[in-house]
């Protein structure tokens, strides 16, 4: 049976200890998030992220916009944001509504105020191995590997996925800790084969229990990180989860494993951000 990997004590262990930072800290780190619309799982997310900060210390400052807000109005904003010094860190809340341009928007937050990582010179250090905002969600899941595998040297690790929200940075961090990295996505032939080599697992594709028990190589340690809904209304991962119980050696369950990390890795890069900048 497959050690269950608990994300939600690694998360509050993390945050415990991120609280006990801001308590030390002259002036505490503010996050300004942007969420536009109504979208129903974007409000859960938000609300989560917005109660982490108030149990952290971390100043939570939000900015819900209605649905019909226009890419001028949004931009407006981040601007004023990027010039506040009492905002150490700025989230835009994805996916935004199908009118705006997401991909620009991202981009006009600072890159010493983008906490969730994805300013094209975060996504450049990241690459070059210098220091910069890691996305959260990648830096989680490495928390989650490291908890169980205290020695990655050499060893070979499959992402499937390859959005750079997640695929491409969760690659770079296995990189950085000197594991064999390849990347499987949809155009990937016999894709179960190249993620039957893996001592490293991490699905990333939002598919309901694409990866079977048999795509797994015994003894691996398993990351998901999909959510999905099924029929039945309870969610699930990409991994097949309970097949997979009897073969890999460790393995992360949906929900309360990669989820909680999320949002931990949030509050430590606006920490981040706060100290950075002062």
């Amino acid at each position: 049976m497959a050690h269950i990997i608990d994300g939600k004590s690694i998360s509050n262990a993390l945050k415990e200890e991120l609280a006990q930072h801001v308590a030390a800290m002259d002036h505490k780190p503010g996050l300004a998030v942007i969420l536009v619309g109504e979208d129903p799982a974007s409000n859960v997310y938000v609300n989560n992220k917005i109660k982490a900060c108030e149990k952290t210390g971390i100043r939570s400052i939000e900015h819900r916009l209605p649905a019909d807000t226009t890419d001028q109005a949004i931009e407006t904003l981040i601007t004023r944001l990027n010039d506040d010094n009492d905002v150490d860190g700025i989230l835009l809340q994805l996916p935004l509504p199908k009118h705006l341009d997401s991909d620009r928007l991202v981009q006009l937050i600072c890159a010493a105020k983008d906490v969730d990582g994805l300013n094209l010179l975060n996504a450049g250090a990241l690459v070059a191995g210098v220091d910069g905002m890691v996305p959260c969600t990648p830096q989680g899941s490495m928390i989650l590997i490291k908890s169980v595998l205290k020695d990655l040297n050499g060893l070979n690790a499959v992402v499937i996925g390859r959005s750079l929200l997640f695929g491409k940075p969760m690659a770079q961090l296995l990189l950085q800790e000197n594991c064999t990295v390849t990347m499987a996505h949809s155009r990937t032939k016999n894709i179960e084969d190249v993620c039957r080599n893996a001592d490293i697992l991490v699905a990333a594709v939002g598919r309901e229990k694409m990866v079977k028990a048999d795509w797994i190589k015994p003894g691996a340690c398993v990351i998901d990180v999909g959510i999905n809904r099924m029929e039945n209304g309870k969610l699930c991962g990409d991994i097949d989860f309970d097949a997979a119980l009897d073969i890999a050696g460790a393995i992360t369950p949906v929900p309360g494993g990669v989820g909680p990390m999320t949002i931990a890795c949030l509050l430590a890069n606006t920490i981040k951000a706060r100290k950075q900048q002062s």
